[in-house]
């Protein structure tokens, strides 16, 4: 997991600068939207609402525009008639890498021509409902935005049931994942917030099982030009791809 993390991190990081653009604005608060539509519009009452608020206000997003999409969610501004599906494409992409995608749309064709094209261009190739999904897991992770001594975290681990974790190394601030079934989720991230632990965002991840390790560098360059590609796009949300590669190739990339 220690390679797909590094790059887990870099993308942690373009996310932050890519918020200051307005890149993942309309993204995240789409999320939030559909969330505050789905349930109540009480993040207090609402999981899922409160895993989309968390993760804006980790982007940088202003408090107004989380309330504005909260209040087009629950029908208090405006009319937002689209009708947002949750949808999951899958793919190969250069090596033969699996590459997993969620995405809200309101246009199932637009978004498949979308992802076929950006592929295409890189020498991969979407592919069927199911045909990488067997390679990955979904966990439950919570980023937690401080460092605890390790004999006190395995303690906590323990106590609420969680499975493991990991240390990011971030140029802004300690970050450390907790990682959960997909079904504990709300109940872990409770219990560190119980215990005044500082989280900073709640999210359903898919984890690959196995990597692919990319060993020619033009393979890479390819691969990372797929992933920014898919994720410029504005109807996806996620992107997970089963790969790992030297370090420098990935930092060089996300400049």
């Amino acid at each position: 997991m220690a390679g797909h993390s590094k790059w887990a991190n870099i993308k942690r990081q373009k996310a932050r600068v890519d918020a200051k653009k307005g890149k993942v604005f309309a993204q995240i608060s789409r999320a939030i939207i559909v969330a505050a539509r789905q349930g109540l519009p009480d993040p207090n009452a609402n999981f899922q609402l409160r895993s989309a608020i968390d993760k804006a206000k980790a982007a940088g997003i202003p408090n107004e525009n989380i309330e504005r999409a909260i209040a087009k969610g629950s029908g208090q501004w405006g009319q937002d008639g689209a009708k947002w599906e949750d949808i999951r494409y899958e793919g190969y992409g250069p090596s033969g890498v699996a590459v997993l995608i969620e995405a809200l749309t309101d246009n199932r064709n637009r978004t498949a021509a979308e992802l076929r094209l950006a592929f295409t261009k890189q020498d991969g190739n979407l592919g069927e409902t199911g045909c990488v999904s067997w390679m990955f897991e979904q966990k439950g992770v919570v980023t937690l935005a401080q460092l605890i001594e390790e004999e006190e975290l395995l303690e906590t681990l323990l106590d609420i049931d969680a499975e493991t974790y990991e240390v990011l190394e971030d140029e802004e601030e300690p970050l450390i994942e907790v990682y959960c079934g997909s079904d504990r989720l709300e109940r872990v991230a409770q219990a560190l917030k119980d215990r005044a632990y500082n989280i900073q965002e709640t999210e359903l991840r898919w984890i690959p099982q196995n990597l692919v390790e990319i060993v020619e560098e033009e393979q890479g360059r390819k691969l990372l030009k797929l992933i920014d590609a898919i994720e410029e796009l504005d109807d996806v949300q996620s992107v997970t791809a089963n790969f790992e590669m030297r370090f420098d190739w990935m930092a060089t990339a996300s400049d």
